[in-house]
């Protein structure tokens, strides 16, 4: 079976996994992570980010979030634990800036920890992080899809995806109107559902669906199906 989630956001590894045993999720099996692993919760998504580099079954796409921490990766470069804001040149500043503004404090700080007791396990993740898509295009039997973290900033039915530039597959939020192709469904995240009325629960349009559950607030992520479109959500107790 195929999986889709995204915008875990820090949310805990092992009640992930017990999402995942639900579905006894196991090495036939695939895993689509659409972004934002990182940032505002827990240990900012690092542990899951070390699971997930060593799992062959799982494959993760880059979000807004984790472009914002390679934006930012001199922190982590230098030989020195601290930088000084005077060390930094305008851009860095600014990309520091907008990163601290998205709840980048618990990354940082785990990261920084993996820095002192292993870096070489820290290169190894950046080099992960490095590696991931923007998007990626499947098909499922009888079904074609295109994973994206956002959405498609301007979109046209005719437009190449190499025409897109990064930005405008990250950072944007589909409104309610939106409609992408008719031959292929856009599974995207970024935009907790909850926005569109659906708090919680996959937000489902004819051309697009938004899996963002809102865990980024302390609600729980969930799983999409792609065989069947099937909605996997964490037990409640």
């Amino acid at each position: 079976m195929i999986y889709a989630t995204s915008d875990l956001h820090g949310y805990p590894l092992q009640s992930f996994l017990n999402l995942l045993a639900k579905v006894e999720f196991g090495p036939s099996d695939q895993l689509y992570v659409i972004g934002d692993v990182i940032d505002r919760n827990g240990d900012g998504g690092v542990a899951m980010l070390r699971w997930m580099m060593k799992q062959p079954n799982v494959t993760l796409l880059r979000g807004n979030h984790e472009a914002m921490l390679l934006d930012c990766d001199f922190l982590f470069t230098t030989d020195t634990d601290i930088l000084s804001m005077r060390d930094l040149g305008p851009k860095q500043e600014r990309d520091l800036y907008i990163w601290h503004r998205n709840g980048a404090l618990v990354t940082i700080d785990s990261l920084m920890k993996l820095k002192k007791s292993d870096p070489e396990e820290l290169s190894a993740l950046f080099a992960y992080i490095r590696s991931t898509p923007v998007y990626l295009e499947l098909a499922v039997p009888m079904k074609r899809f295109l994973l994206v973290h956002g959405g498609l900033y301007g979109f046209s039915p005719e437009k190449g995806m190499d025409e897109y530039d990064p930005r405008d597959l990250l950072w944007t939020r589909p409104d309610l109107n939106e409609r992408y192709w008719n031959d292929r469904l856009v599974i995207l995240g970024h935009t907790p559902t909850q926005y569109y009325g659906e708090k919680g629960r996959a937000f489902v349009t004819p051309t697009w669906i938004d899996i963002d559950t809102g865990a980024a607030g302390g609600d729980c992520p969930m799983l999409l199906r792609l065989d069947d479109l099937a909605e996997i959500y964490c037990d409640v107790t």
